[in-house]
């Protein structure tokens, strides 16, 4: 796990519509992707300790690829939320290409960490994503936010029916960004598994 003085100094580098407006892939990168309003860009502040993701009460608000470097040793990609069906055709189309061209063609992604509220059920489309980006030997874990509006059953429960329905997913976490309660744990995971095992990274 990256220590916290270092979780602390999480910032925003920058925005891009596509891969040519992406940093230079000098850095390993995980991608943080969920349906609109699952709380991603409460997780990364969570992380951080701070505000640096715009949280929004619309969904669907991010439409860019938003980067945020951890320390000197990876980089967090913010990617557009996906189910909300207020944006035209065209939009959702652009964004899809976007997403699907970072998720494909980024040779310094490492993994993708699914947000979901753990009040939705695992549906087709959380299977798809994960089914497309394994397909390309990229792993998977699964964050179920905003386990304080549940009780301890219904945790439990969620746990058990997404263990059986979701293939291809290495793990699967329970948090609460507002709260900060497990967040740390996923960074631990990640970092531990994707980055200093691959790269050779120190806290």
């Amino acid at each position: 796990m990256i220590n916290e003085s270092v979780l602390r100094s999480i910032r925003f580098i920058k925005s891009a519509k596509d891969l040519k407006g992406c940093p230079a892939p000098d850095l390993p990168e995980v991608a943080i992707a969920g349906r609109s309003n699952a709380g991603k860009s409460s997780f990364i502040n969570a992380l951080g300790l701070s505000l640096v993701a715009k949280v929004s009460g619309r969904p669907g608000k991010t439409r860019l690829l938003n980067f945020f470097l951890i320390g000197d040793h990876y980089r967090l990609v913010d990617m557009p939320g996906y189910g909300y069906a207020a944006r035209s055709g065209a939009e959702v189309e652009s964004w899809r290409q976007m997403v699907e061209s970072y998720l494909a063609l980024r040779g310094s992604l490492q993994g993708l960490v699914l947000i979901m509220d753990i009040r939705r059920q695992w549906t087709a489309q959380e299977q798809e994503l994960v089914d497309w980006v394994s397909q390309r030997s990229m792993p998977v874990v699964v964050v179920l936010n905003k386990a304080d509006k549940v009780g301890n059953n219904e945790k439990a429960k969620v746990l058990r029916d997404l263990k059986a329905k979701a293939v291809g997913v290495s793990q699967v976490f329970v948090v609460s960004a507002s709260k900060r309660l497990g967040v740390t744990e996923v960074e631990e995971f990640v970092f531990k598994n994707w980055i200093k095992q691959r790269h050779g990274g120190e806290a």
